[in-house]
């Protein structure tokens, strides 16, 4: 699946998750590459993404009127890869979004529509050129101006020669209420003029309108396109806002590319064959026989050869490295290069015999950030993706893939393992680990994820035996749901745990965490809110109580300043004199003590009515 515009995400988190319709299966077959041209919000879009922890997401940053032909490797050959399903929901004017969008009212202008038509067209026609046949591409935009919408399918469709249809999908979705596609449509200028033909266009005004903006004239031409088929969700129908959809299915190849591209074979012979042809033409040969085509081959293949002996060292060394760096100057950060563990890599002997990993365990699909010294984070990619990785390095800028499956932890290697699990890639991982689970109750995953680092003491009695037999560092908690007690949280978790002497926590970041807590009916949030106000309560009691002593300590602090000065004097005076007199001395001051605090005291009551 390719999501050819894909930034913030939420179609894209939406495309995952039906990738992982089935949670059973660790690595589904197929994969998501997401696109977009805005190096800054692809950042957004992995961390959408990152929320659904999927091995079966890339994301790239190109422009898509203009991505790149991606190779795959079938069967030891080279082929281009054609996406079976494309999502193509292009930047548009946005008036679909006045409702929630205010900004939308102070710059829309018709010029807009007309300065997106050229970039829609060209993004949709890169689109259907990357579509299997037999493929689908959905077609969408935030806007509801024919010229961004019916105007980009009608010309897309022409330009096809049929080998494009539009589904018909009136069927799907039937609670759903949605307007048909409409077939007549005039173009207006930002001044207000109208036009509804093309040759009504002055010559000064056929840069901004361009002919694909019209609706087709001839009748049996538009029928055959079904524009009708299109859907116009509008605002007031159910409360939304106003979107279009077109289905697109592509039947045969594009009449500009019916020679179905078989790659790279093309690109190191063409010295060769430009020179052949060139030769023929000086010649005035027109017939070409078949056997210069079988001569080409052999040749083709030869080079084909040549060029795998020269890639093969790279793909041995599993190093999947961003474009240049030249190019990457203009496109944001430079990226960390995608490094494949090789098969004899000695880091993962100890992990597999720790964790009891089962021997169909994909290591080959194991991947780091780093080329050079430390390996601190191991991530994971299904085998599909690590197979565009491989053959597409030079042509491709990814920015992330994989999920985070172990992370490098100093304290584990004294326990046999360096690397302790990671949340984020638990539920791929927890299908080939036969060691280290811990099987718990929801009582217990209820104290994991509400304290830090509880005692032992605090979990079942079931739960204590479990964790005494085992040794310390990294476990996997995993509560199974009863269904005798339906009440209770019907879905199974997994958690990433550490076993220390005597304490147990979990691994998980705060907002899975909270969402765990959701799941269960605790109620966070108003816990929280109880708390603070808890606190606020005895702080403002307890500077309400402090205020009044506060304003008596005045009298008291002179009274006791003065009572310590006495105290001083009388003990340097009792070392060189007898006892009583000393006690006699003490009584005497101690009453003149009394005297001073009352004209203070006094003193003070007079200022206070002043």
């Amino acid at each position: 699946i390719l999501d050819m515009c894909a930034a913030p995400g939420s179609k894209t988190a939406q495309l995952i998750e039906m990738l992982h319709a089935d949670m059973n299966v660790p690595f589904p077959e197929g994969f998501v590459i997401a696109n977009d041209v805005d190096n800054k919000r692809c950042y957004l879009l992995v961390h959408q993404a990152k929320r659904l922890s999927s091995p079966c997401i890339m994301v790239v940053n190109h422009d898509a009127s203009s991505i790149p032909n991606l190779q795959i490797d079938v069967d030891g050959k080279k082929e281009v890869l054609f996406y079976d399903r494309i999502l193509c929901d292009v930047p548009c004017s946005g008036d679909g979004t006045m409702r929630k969008n205010i900004d939308v009212w102070k710059k829309w202008t018709t010029q807009n529509s007309l300065q997106l038509h050229g970039l829609q067209l060209r993004i949709a026609t890169r689109g259907v050129e990357q579509l299997a046949e037999g493929g689908r591409m959905v077609y969408s935009t935030c806007s509801l101006n024919p010229i961004e919408n019916e105007a980009v399918i009608a010309a897309l469709l022409d330009k096809s020669q049929g080998a494009l249809e539009l589904a018909d999908v009136s069927s799907e979705l039937p609670g759903l209420k949605r307007m048909p596609g409409i077939t007549k449509w005039k173009v207006m200028l930002k001044d207000g003029q109208w036009f509804e033909e093309w040759k009504d266009v002055p010559p000064n005004r056929q840069t901004q309108i361009r002919p694909t903006m019209f609706p087709i004239k001839e009748e049996e031409k538009l029928k055959a396109m079904h524009l009708e088929r299109c859907l116009r969700i509008l605002p007031h129908h159910q409360n939304t806002g106003g979107f279009f959809v077109a289905v697109l299915i592509k039947k045969s190849p594009m009449p500009w590319n019916k020679r179905q591209p078989k790659i790279n074979q093309k690109l190191p012979p063409r010295t060769v064959d430009t020179v052949e042809t060139a030769a023929n033409l000086d010649e005035g040969t027109e017939n070409i026989t078949e056997e210069p085509a079988l001569e080409e081959n052999e040749e083709s293949k030869k080079m084909q050869d040549v060029q795998k002996s020269d890639t093969e060292p790279s793909k041995k060394e599993g190093v999947c490295g961003p474009p240049p760096s030249k190019k990457m100057k203009l496109f944001g950060f430079k990226e960390d290069p995608f490094v494949f563990l090789p098969e004899d890599d000695p880091l993962f002997l100890p992990i597999q015999k720790f964790y009891a990993l089962d021997p169909s365990f994909p290591k080959m699909n194991l991947l780091t950030r780093t080329q050079e010294g430390k390996k601190r984070q191991l991530y994971m990619v299904s085998k599909e993706l690590r197979n565009v990785l491989l053959n597409n390095s030079e042509r491709m800028k990814v920015i992330n893939t994989g999920i985070k499956v172990w992370s490098r932890n100093s304290d584990g290697e004294q326990f046999g393992c360096a690397f302790r699990l990671a949340q984020e890639g638990i539920y791929t991982l927890y299908p080939f680990i036969h060691a280290r689970i811990i099987n718990v109750c929801i009582e217990d995953v209820k104290i994991l994820l509400t304290q830090e680092n509880p005692f032992l003491s605090k979990f079942s009695s079931e739960t204590q035996k479990k964790v005494k037999d085992m040794a310390m560092g990294s476990i996997v908690l995993k509560y199974d749901p009863d269904p005798e007690k339906p009440d209770s949280l019907q879905c199974p978790i997994v958690l990433c745990g550490w076993q220390g002497k005597t304490s147990l926590r979990a691994f998980v970041p705060k907002n899975e965490r909270l969402h765990y807590l959701r799941m269960m009916g605790v109620e966070v949030f108003k816990a929280k809110r109880k708390e603070e106000e808890s606190e606020r309560k005895t702080e403002e009691e307890a500077e309400c109580k402090q205020a009044p002593r506060e304003e008596g300590m005045d009298v008291e602090d002179k009274n006791h300043d003065l009572v310590t000065k006495m105290e001083a004097e009388t003990g340097e005076e009792s070392s060189n004199t007898p006892v009583e007199s000393s006690a006699m001395e003490v009584e005497s001051k101690t009453a003149d003590l009394e005297e001073i605090s009352r004209n203070t005291s006094n003193h003070e009551s007079e200022e206070s009515k002043d």
